[in-house]
């Protein structure tokens, strides 16, 4: 690893990494994110000899060596009068941009799996919005020891070049990053290329850095209470208001009738749904997941005894994340195997019953008024079959806060819709493809991220994704909160454009 230093125009830049182990590329996406200047824009030189993309052969760095960059940081200037370019004729990235499909990221060998989960995150409009807020510079990029900095860093740059642009992005940054701050994901098979990885690892550990980086909001709610503020400024961070939830767990000796019960409070960040032989829905699995036995020391017994477990949820999160439990270690083979099995799952996802009777106490005001907009849809329905229309079928409500008044970032319904979907295609998490299902702004438009290939689809299609085959299985399934509308009361009128319903009725009363 050399330092060396690189003057570009009037700026110089100082101290710069510049791994000759790593392909010429990196190196200009360091100088991208200190200078702006994108690698294919990047002419740098050192003693006459031009540095190539692809290889350092024809140049010869030492420790603390200037370099000379020249490359400009602005667009190219475009030729005026543009002539009318028909779709049919258009490229991909020019459709791309005329369709407003969201960007893409490249696949730099075998990376789909960490492109799945960064297009998953992304989904998030609350986090975006933090993220964007989070202070941060070049310098915390490659050259922090804080790798939840680093990671935290890289993920704000990334997501605020694909804001830009429709196009596909290589995530060079994003991926050296993540190599720096765990090894693990830089593994190399025989030929010297990088190995497929666990997606819900890489997730994991996003989720975690993310944690430790991001601080608390209280853009949760509209309430700019001082409870609401204060609740924001007890807890840990952004992630734990937003994606962390709590179980309440009771503990009881099935073998000592006089051990008491114990109770203890667990924090998650992700629910596991359990595949058993049994399980054909998701909601069944994430239940059996909540209750089981364990053996553990008994001091009423003074010995290993069987407990019973039960878990109930005493907090939900605004987005809650649960993956589907598909892959084992299969000792013979030596490999984490894959089970194929269809496993339903919503789009819609009640998570009342798996709650405290306390927390569903708390859920219900905000359940009934969602009931209440669901009956006023039905009537306006009605309406229009039996003659009479409302005067404002397809006026929006007012969007009420998802989230209690004291716990930004909570769930105050128990309702979720489902946001994003990662999936895997394949027989073990070491191989295979990762690919991300995303919501679009309307209910039923969906779009595919397979790396680059960005494709909309619909809701249909997204149910396929409940496995049973080689096709792609749902792993990771990302709920976001449901939001509640409150409409006015309903005003209606004769579909045949006579006199309301209302004067009708006065009419008669006055005969």
């Amino acid at each position: 690893l050399l330092i060396v230093n690189v003057k570009w125009c009037k700026e110089k830049f100082e101290n710069v990494e510049c791994n000759t182990d790593e392909p010429p590329l990196v190196f200009k996406a360091r100088l991208f994110s200190l200078s702006g200047v994108q690698p294919d824009r990047q002419k740098i030189m050192i003693k006459g000899a031009v540095l190539k993309d692809d290889s350092w052969d024809n140049v010869k760095i030492t420790n603390n060596a200037n370099l000379l960059m020249i490359g400009s940081a602005e667009e190219l200037p475009t030729a005026p009068g543009q002539t009318v370019v028909f779709m049919e004729d258009m490229t991909d990235s020019q459709l791309a941009k005329v369709l407003e499909v969201p960007s893409g990221l490249t696949n730099l060998g075998n990376t789909c799996y960490m492109n799945a989960t960064l297009q998953c995150l992304r989904s998030v409009a609350e986090l975006k919005e933090t993220l964007k807020n989070f202070q941060s510079g070049p310098s915390m990029l490659l050259n922090n020891v804080d790798s939840s900095i680093m990671i935290t860093s890289a993920m704000k740059e990334l997501f605020k070049v694909m804001d830009r642009t429709s196009t596909s992005i290589p995530p060079i940054l994003m991926l050296n990053v993540l190599h720096t701050c765990y090894p693990q994901f830089a593994e190399k098979n025989d030929h010297g290329q990088f190995q497929q990885q666990d997606a819900n690892e890489c997730w994991v550990e996003l989720i975690r850095c993310l944690q430790k980086a991001l601080s608390p909001t209280t853009n949760a709610t509209t309430s700019t209470s001082a409870t609401a503020a204060a609740a924001a400024s007890d807890n840990n961070g952004f992630i734990d208001q937003f994606f962390s939830g709590e179980f309440q767990t009771t503990m009881k000796c099935t073998e000592s009738t006089e051990e008491a019960e114990s109770k203890s409070t667990e924090k998650f960040y992700q629910l596991s749904c359990f595949i058993e032989k049994e399980v054909k829905y998701m909601h069944t699995g994430l239940k059996s997941g909540l209750e089981g036995e364990i053996t553990k020391h008994s001091p009423t017994l003074n010995r290993d005894a069987t407990y019973t477990k039960t878990s109930k949820l005493s907090r939900l999160p605004s987005y809650l994340s649960i993956q589907m439990v598909r892959f084992f270690y299969k000792e013979k083979n030596a490999v984490s195997a894959k089970i194929l099995k269809d496993i339903k799952f919503p789009l819609v996802l009640d998570v009342f019953d798996l709650c405290t009777s306390d927390l569903q106490k708390k859920l219900v005001p905000v359940r009934l008024k969602f009931k209440e907009e669901e009956d006023k849809a039905v009537e306006r329905k009605n309406n229009v079959l039996t003659g009479v229309a409302a005067n404002n079928l397809e006026v929006k409500g007012q969007k009420k806060p998802f989230s209690f008044e004291d716990d930004p970032g909570s769930n105050n319904s128990g309702y979720y819709e489902l946001q994003a979907v990662l999936t895997h295609k394949g027989r073990s998490s070491s191989s295979g493809h990762y690919v991300a299902w995303v919501r679009g702004k309307k209910s039923d438009e969906w779009m595919m991220f397979d790396d680059d290939n960005v494709v909309a689809v619909t809701s249909e299609d997204i149910l396929k994704l409940s496995g049973g085959g080689d096709w792609h299985c749902a792993y990771v399934l990302l709920y976001g909160p449901r939001i509640l509308e409150i409409t006015d009361d309903l005003q209606t009128t004769t579909s045949k454009g006579g006199e309301s319903a209302k004067n009708d009725d006065r009419k008669m009363d006055m005969s």
